[in-house]
């Protein structure tokens, strides 16, 4: 047991894979000698050579069409996209490649063996352009799985279990905490099971559900809840393709309440399809109205990055609504 960083975690991730599986590959944008823009692969290069972690030109569609393509061939492709914000030039290589190649084949050929990674969110001051989250558009196409850590050991056991699972997975990493969140991870393999949401805290009076670098958001209204004897029960899904819906509506069942926080937009954010089934399958034991705390229906700002951000107070003043309605 190791007390590391979220990207050290990672980085233990992708040596273990590269070392048992001698079909794994990884690749991106500077990944090679310079370890990336975040130094998530620092010394992979050195340890498997040229071949096993290298540099692509800078092009997200060829990264995504080249990692298809090792895939499909039997590899384990485990390809980078720099920042999740750029991952939309290889958007329709993810949608309409990834996604669609086992079911247009009937199941004679897969690109199972692909993971892409990227950091997502705000929080480091990126601005527009290095600040957004972009999962929604991905749950809306089947045939992929959809991965989110909220910490080290989180990123360690979901990235083996990614990598490993038959299906392609964008797995987003939380780029403010890759050096914030440290924890201890176990030294030895182990893996996480994908589609399982995990209870943080239990509660009675309402439920908050948060993924990725929200949870600590959602943790710390639940600890200014607690002082006025407001009792939460928190949730982080972990991943929102497939996503727990089975765990979710017993706590909304148990509470009568919930309150759901992401960092993207709220319109046609991943929080809408929560509260869609949620409210299919708990409509009678809801107390109050689902109440969404995400981020605005703007760009992401550089200025007023504090403002956009859906952080704990405002987590808690939806909890006061929600318990006062």
């Amino acid at each position: 047991m190791s007390k590391i960083n979220l990207l050290q975690a990672i980085n233990q991730a992708l040596d273990s894979t590269l070392a048992q599986n001698d079909l794994a590959i990884c690749f991106g944008e500077d990944v090679g000698h310079f370890g990336g823009v975040f130094r998530a692969t620092s010394h992979l290069q050195e340890k498997y050579g040229k071949q096993r972690c290298f540099n692509t030109p800078l092009t997200e569609q060829g990264i995504i069409g080249f990692a298809n393509g090792a895939a499909a061939q039997g590899m384990t492709a485990i390809a980078e996209i720099q920042f999740a914000d750029y991952i939309f030039p290889a958007f329709d290589q993810i949608v309409n490649e990834s996604a669609k190649f086992r079911y247009r084949s009937g199941n004679e050929f897969n690109v199972g063996s692909l993971t892409i990674r990227t950091p997502y969110g705000g929080g480091i001051n990126g601005a527009h352009y290095h600040s957004q989250s972009p999962e929604a558009y991905f749950t809306h196409t089947p045939g992929l799985k959809i991965v989110v850590p909220r910490n080290p050991y989180q990123a360690k056991g979901l990235l083996l279990a990614s990598i490993r699972d038959p299906n392609p997975i964008i797995f987003f990493e939380p780029k403010k905490l890759y050096r914030a969140s440290v924890g201890e991870v176990p030294d030895e393999d182990y893996e996480l099971p994908l589609g399982k949401g995990e209870v943080l805290r239990e509660g009675t009076d309402i439920t908050l559900v948060a993924w990725g670098a929200q949870v600590e958001a959602i943790e710390k209204a639940a600890d200014m809840a607690a002082e006025q004897g407001i009792s939460c029960e928190l949730i982080d899904l972990r991943t929102l393709l497939p996503w727990d819906r089975d765990l979710l509506a017993l706590s909304v069942k148990k509470t009568g309440r919930l309150i759901i926080n992401h960092e993207a937009p709220k319109t046609s954010g991943f929080g809408a399809e929560i509260a869609a089934a949620i409210q299919e399958e708990c409509f009678l034991y809801l107390e109050s109205p689902i109440i969404r705390v995400t981020g605005l229906d703007t760009p992401f700002p550089l200025a007023l990055e504090k403002e956009y951000m859906p952080d704990a107070l405002k987590t808690f003043e939806a909890i006061k609504a929600s318990m006062t309605f």
